[in-house]
């Protein structure tokens, strides 16, 4: 193999603006010794994953499959992307490309807090 072998792939994020309350795109991010960040936002990265009707799926995004709301997120202790039902983190599988096809994106995490304040 080559390096011409190896493709880089496109690594992109949406964030949530903590002062905004808003998921907004992002014009530019920083960079600090190799860690990424926006001052006052949380990074949402692109899981590869499209959604039954392609839109790109997110860290911390809510789907649906019929009714029921299930959130996405990265599990640092066993290195993937992995899905629940909102509400109930002990019930996570790992979030793969058969599981996402049966979705449909709903909103972000951060947005269903903010219109169902507890």
């Amino acid at each position: 193999m080559t390096s011409q072998d190896f493709k880089s792939r496109k690594i992109k994020f949406k964030a949530w603006d903590l002062e905004a309350r808003l998921l907004m795109r992002l014009n530019s991010i920083e960079c600090q010794k190799g860690e990424l960040f926006k001052k006052e936002h949380i990074l949402l990265q692109f899981t590869g994953l499209h959604d039954k009707e392609g839109e790109e799926i997110y860290d911390r995004d809510v789907l649906l499959i019929h009714y029921e709301k299930f959130m996405v997120f990265w599990n640092e202790d066993r290195n993937g992307w992995f899905y629940c039902p909102v509400g109930k983190p002990e019930k996570q599988e790992p979030f793969l490309v058969n599981v996402a096809e049966k979705m449909k994106r709903f909103c972000s995490y951060f947005e269903l807090q903010t219109n169902n304040p507890t």
